[in-house]
């Protein structure tokens, strides 16, 4: 299998996904990756981190079917699905292809933030084995939607 780089689906501060507050994704339960810590502006636009097919699609949260049997999970902010969609923008279908670097949502940190919630984004290598997955850039680095971000071997 070739090794597959993902983009950064949105600008932010890189941070370990062991950071996130969620035990699924801070223990790797679904798979490793990294989390993004957005910029808190009032419309952030959310890309495509690699070419492939929407799979699942929440307003909050989607996963996109890569080659090779490979899916990624993009997910804005924890325990946003309390919040039934408001804030968050698609411009995509469950089914569509998409081309890394393609806008899939908008959403809103500073109104997830302005109602308690996280907005710290994990994006995961789904079921991907240990070891195969490589962060790149530096804990603490700031990132814009578009810049390499993991590579999966």
């Amino acid at each position: 299998m070739a090794t597959l780089r993902l983009l950064s689906p949105l600008a932010g501060t890189v941070r370990p996904v062991s950071a996130v507050p969620d035990v699924v994704f801070a223990e790797q339960i679904i798979g490793p990756g990294i989390a993004i810590e957005p910029e808190r502006t009032q419309t952030q636009h959310v890309v495509s981190p690699a070419d492939g097919v929407v799979g699942a699609l929440h307003p909050h949260a989607f996963a996109l079917e890569l080659d090779d049997e490979r899916s990624v999970l993009v997910h804005l902010g924890i325990d946003t699905v309390s919040l039934k969609g408001l804030g968050f923008t698609l411009h995509v279908r469950a089914g569509d292809s998409v081309t890394a670097g393609q806008r899939l949502v908008s959403w809103s940190p500073v109104d997830v933030a302005a109602a308690g919630l996280a907005t710290i984004c994990p994006v995961v290598a789904l079921q991907a084995p240990e070891g195969v997955v490589t962060v790149l850039p530096a804990e603490g680095a700031a990132v814009v939607a578009g810049d390499p971000l993991l590579d999966w071997a």
